[in-house]
């Protein structure tokens, strides 16, 4: 790029044949002093070296000579001015480029170098050729960096020393020399030609936004250099990042035209610190829903607190997403795991804290909770170390009382527990390289519609997605796939867990989880569970086997359909309850378990599909759906699908209601549990009273509550052969167990006949 042909400017200063009243002994400013006719100046028409030239007798010890002509200038522009200078007599001077610099108001720019190098003139008539490059930008070869801020210049040189020598100046040429410095000016605007250093130390925030700018459709250039960004920088052109930058933490950077994970790994060189930086300017900036991986990959050196990282957004409540890309752990970083032991005080009239704890400031937000009547997956939401307090994420179950808590904060690689709220923030398409080093996020302790899908979760230390509160409300999980370490462990021996919930309208569906020891323990209601397969098997012959599904909530509404659920089971408890005793509500409500696959093997005949687990006396079933369902037990046998846990009390099978368990298919099952029940009974002796036998096969071995339908399938005869035509009443709830009905009748008879028993 050339000004002087692309734009018309006129650089080049007249020769001195001209007339020297353009040429000033001082500044080169309107009304300085001239060369024109004074007695120690004058031209020479024929020097042997030069032609014509300037010849000057120096009367100053800093005699100048200054072209009065405005010299254009602006950033991205650079010029280089060339003298040729002998002396004839005297003393030997040197001589250097020297300038004045203005603004377009006629005002001096003051900060700025305006002499180049000097150069010693070494004997008489010996030429000596000076020249200085002057331009905006702080590049190598540039002598006097003048920044954004001059619009013209006076340019000529110096001649410095004692006075009283005899020289002669050819005529000053200046050229524009821009394209040494720019590979291609049209595409380009470097950012140093707007006044950045690029020296690591001074503020370079100005610069950059200048030349923004003034790109005006071109690309920004950031050459080699470490640029100190002290402010908040939004750049709105398309930028390359050949030099580095640096920032305050709570600084940002927005990269408007190519916001991307590689631009910003670009522009700060390191993976970790591009990545919170990034995701600072995506919660932040109105300009992009989404953060690109690019399918990079970055390697974490320990948790990325997004919350520290977002330090100015205590909540965020707009759509985000982190997409397409992968996540490593590095091994050997800082992914220690913080445990800290405290006694503690709780009431059921509190449910969710605990109180009169030393110290609580020690105890991290996001620490898994371990006690006695501490149910499975239960965190701290929130610390108040003043008052002594922690807040749960659930409540405990008969933990009334001072005990001794164990509060255990695992290492995540994303981490959102700093956040008071995030709403609608989703993660695509990310692959977590736990390691066994990490596990893999934690989710705010408020929040609703997290988005997590098309992600997997590799080898997680301790959990692959955390909600310590109830960020997970209406949650997301689609899609993703969960990869244990503890697959060569025995089912009882392992305690990773896939994902935990708490709120409500959760949506889990379409996954794969391998050997974890839980997939899914989920505390609200309103869930959906779906098309996921989840498998917890092992090598052991008769092996215990561990819950996939925890639903830790009587009165669930749950759906839990179209899943392959291989080597574990669905558990329901209500292990969130400070006093676990029955005194009202619906009791264990609104589980459907429909259309799924169920398989096991190498099992102990006693394992079961459906364990129902009440922590306390006087549960009951009222509403469970159990249809459409394939139950097989593919090496062995199994009693039944579905069983009570009496660890803590039974089922109050007086109060069971609304259960239908039907259409299902069971293959080596002893027990084909139904509700209600057909019963083919045959009554081969002649008796008044019929007991019928439900064999076990009313769902949980309950009682025989109801019969709906009795129909007889052959004719009713006495002890004569003769037949009648009676209608039995029935007594229900008969026997040791309560399992039986009998059907009783006018007098003895024998015969055939359907009974429909219910067991609710």
């Amino acid at each position: 790029m050339n000004k002087a042909i692309t734009d018309g400017w006129e650089i080049m200063p007249p020769p001195f044949g001209d007339g020297l009243g353009v040429w000033s002994s001082q500044n080169g400013t309107p009304g300085s002093d001239t060369y024109a006719n004074i007695p120690t100046a004058a031209f020479v028409s024929a020097d042997q070296d030069f032609g014509g030239c300037l010849e000057l007798l120096k009367t100053e010890a800093t005699q100048r000579l200054r072209y009065m002509g405005d010299t254009r200038i602006e950033p991205g522009v650079y010029l280089r001015v060339t003298a040729r200078v002998k002396v004839l007599s005297g003393s030997l001077p040197s001589v250097r480029i020297a300038a004045w610099a203005g603004r377009a108001n006629n005002q001096t720019v003051g900060g700025i170098p305006t002499a180049g190098p000097a150069t010693q003139i070494p004997g008489y008539g010996e030429i000596v050729e000076v020249s200085a490059i002057i331009g905006s930008g702080n590049r190598s070869g540039v002598d006097l960096v003048w920044g954004a801020e001059p619009t013209f210049g006076h340019f000529g040189l110096d001649l410095t020393g004692a006075t009283g020598s005899v020289v002669r100046i050819d005529d000053l040429v200046i050229e524009d020399v821009t394209s040494v410095f720019l590979r291609d000016m049209l595409g380009y605007v470097d950012v140093r030609d707007w006044g950045a250093r690029g020296d690591g130390v001074t503020d370079d925030s100005a610069a950059f936004e200048a030349a923004d700018q003034a790109a005006g459709g071109r690309t920004l250039f950031v050459s080699v250099g470490e640029y100190l960004l002290a402010q908040d920088v939004s750049i709105d052109s398309e930028i390359v990042f050949e030099g580095r930058v640096r920032m305050p933490t709570h600084r940002r950077l927005s990269l408007t035209k190519n916001f991307s994970l590689p631009a910003y790994i670009d522009a700060f060189g390191d993976e970790e610190e591009a990545l919170r930086k990034a995701l600072q300017a995506l919660m932040n900036d109105a300009d992009h829903e989404s953060l690109d991986m690019a399918g990079r990959r970055v390697t974490l050196t320990g948790p990325l607190d997004v919350r520290a990282a977002v330090a100015n957004r205590a909540s965020y409540a707009q759509r985000r997403v982190l997409r397409n890309g992968q996540l490593q752990a590095a091994p050997g970083g800082n992914w220690g795991e913080v445990v800290v032991t405290r006694q503690a005080s709780y009431s059921p009239s509190n449910a969710t804290r605990l109180t009169g704890i030393s110290n609580a400031g020690e105890i991290p937000v996001g620490a898994l909770v371990e006690g006695a009547g501490v149910g499975r997956e239960i965190y701290v939401r929130s610390v108040n170390p003043g008052a002594g307090d922690v807040v749960l994420s659930q409540p405990l179950s008969d933990a009334t009382g001072t005990q001794t808590f164990t509060f255990r904060r695992f290492a995540y690689m994303l981490d959102f527990s700093g956040f008071d709220r995030l709403d609608v923030f989703q993660l695509e398409d990310i692959e977590f390289q736990c390691g066994i080093e990490a596990s893999g996020v934690m989710l705010a302790p408020t929040g609703t519609i997290m988005v997590i899908r098309e992600c997997t979760f590799n080898r997680p230390k301790n959990r692959g997605i955390t909600s310590p509160g109830e960020g997970c409300q209406g949650m997301l999980v689609e899609h993703c796939q969960f990869l244990s370490h503890e697959g060569g462990e025995l089912t009882q021996n392992r305690q990773s867990v896939a994902i935990n919930v708490n709120a409500n309208d959760v949506k889990v569906r379409d996954n794969r989880a391998s050997q974890f020891r839980h997939f899914l323990v989920a505390s609200g209601a309103q869930n959906i569970i779906s098309g996921n397969h989840f498998f917890q098997g092992d090598a052991a012959e008769n092996g215990i086997r561990s819950a996939g599904i925890v639903i830790a909530l009587r009165a669930c509404n749950t759906q839990i359909s179209n899943n392959y659920i291989d080597n574990c089971f669905i558990e329901w408890t209500n292990e969130r309850e400070p006093e676990p005793d029955f005194t009202g509500g619906f009791g264990f409500a609104g589980l459907s378990i429909t259309d799924n696959v169920l398989l096991c093997s190498k099992v102990a005949t006693s394992f079961s599909y459906i364990v129902v687990k009440p922590y306390g006396t006087g549960h009951f079933i009222n509403g469970m759906t159990v249809t459409g369902n394939t139950f097989r037990a593919s090496s062995g046998t199994i009693d039944r699908v579905e069983r009570p846990d009496t660890s803590f009390a039974p089922l109050d099978f007086s109060r069971m209601k609304r259960v239908y368990f039907a259409d299902n298919t069971f293959h080596n099952i002893e027990k084909a549990s139904r509700n209600p029940l057909i019963v083919a009974h045959a009554q081969n002796t002649h008796a008044d009273t019929w007991m019928v036998e439900t064999g076990g096969e009313l769902p949980f071995d309950a009682w025989a509550t109801e019969v709906d339908g009795i129909v007889h399938t052959s004719r009713l005869r006495n002890a004569a052969n003769v037949s009648e035509w009676w209608m039995p009443y029935v007594s229900t709830r008969e026997g040791g167990q309560s399992n039986r009905v009998h059907l009783i009748y006018p007098g003895q008879v024998r015969g055939d006949a359907n009974v429909t028993i219910r067991m609710d």
